[in-house]
């Protein structure tokens, strides 16, 4: 199977992490254990002891537990809101299919306005509906017995847990360090620079390599405005790359720079000779197109490479 087809389902392939993972399969493992032990000591025989969406919120607060969709707000609001929306649906909506779509739709709909989005919230909604006569005669009661308390029961399990494992400690701000808004060291990370830092994670990261790139940039572009950015001397002729990785890619070579109006304001017209749009001319505002372009390049061969700043500075001298 290609690396392009495995790029397209998703697949990574990333070293796998086996002292993580076991860790991971233990917490999950320790935690349903824990939740039916209390739920069953807590709730009367007649209340569903356990909801079955607890058990892919472990899968989220062990397996990724910095992730953002495993912190305590999305897990708390998050089941708590669903099962609200879902009771809610059973209650007053006659026709169960519909009452089921909507729930788990509304669901969607207030995890996103409230920034609590947490996929086996679904679940839960779900299962205010369907959840058969025993579910149905809890009414609203099924926000506080069983789901308030299994959310309890699992959260307080992944926070003991985790607390073992100085990397993996949750939630994900127990485990990182103060920031500080100090000057870091940037370069020009490769998709290998990435995936390198990746595998030497000791816990599994939810974000890929086009992600973090991606926040390289933004946060980039950001230093750059807040120190009074300049746009760099570009001059026709020469070619600029952006210096990203796959179809955001390009090449520009700049044909003419121009004056237009009294604003000191200049137009850049370029050719896109590689990446999205190749062959094809353009035209944008000088300022546009030196926050685009991140360094010179020139063709070497078969591969475009980038020229260094010495060799730019002696060029244009």
């Amino acid at each position: 199977m290609s690396m392009q087809l495995l790029s397209i389902i998703g697949f990574e392939p990333r070293p796998p992490q086996w002292r993580d993972a076991a860790i991971s399969a233990v917490g999950a493992c320790v935690s349903i254990l824990v939740l039916f032990f209390v739920a069953r000591e807590f709730t009367p025989d007649s209340i569903l002891p356990v909801v079955a969406s607890m058990g892919a919120s472990a899968v989220l607060l062990f397996a990724v537990p910095h992730g953002p969709l495993s912190q305590p707000w999305q897990l708390v609001t998050g089941h708590l809101a669903a099962a609200v929306i879902g009771v809610s649906c059973q209650r007053y909506i006659d026709h169960a299919t519909l009452a089921a779509a909507i729930a788990v739709g509304g669901t969607v709909l207030v995890m996103r306005l409230t920034h609590c989005i947490h996929p086996p919230g679904g679940a839960t909604a779900l299962t205010a509906v369907i959840g058969g006569p025993d579910v149905v005669q809890l009414g609203y009661g099924y926000v506080l017995v069983p789901v308030l308390l299994n959310v309890a029961v699992v959260l307080a399990t992944a926070v003991a847990f985790n607390a073992w494992f100085g990397w993996r400690r949750y939630p994900a701000r127990l485990s990182a360090p103060t920031a500080k808004d100090e000057p870091v060291t940037t370069g020009d990370f490769t998709h290998s620079d990435l995936v390198y830092a990746l595998s030497e994670m000791d816990t599994f990261m939810d974000v890929s390599e086009q992600d973090l790139l991606r926040i390289y940039d933004l946060a980039f572009q950001h230093r750059h405005d807040k120190q009074g950015w300049q746009p760099p001397a570009l001059r026709p002729g020469y070619c600029y790359s952006n210096g990203r990785y796959g179809s955001d890619w390009q090449v520009r070579e700049i044909v003419a720079i121009e004056p237009v109006g009294e604003q000191d304001r200049h137009i850049v017209t370029y050719r896109i000779l590689a990446g999205a749009g190749r062959r094809r001319m353009a035209k944008s505002g000088l300022l546009e197109f030196g926050r685009w372009a991140r360094y010179r390049v020139a063709r070497n061969e078969n591969s475009w490479q980038r020229v260094e700043p010495a060799e730019t500075t002696a060029d244009q001298a």
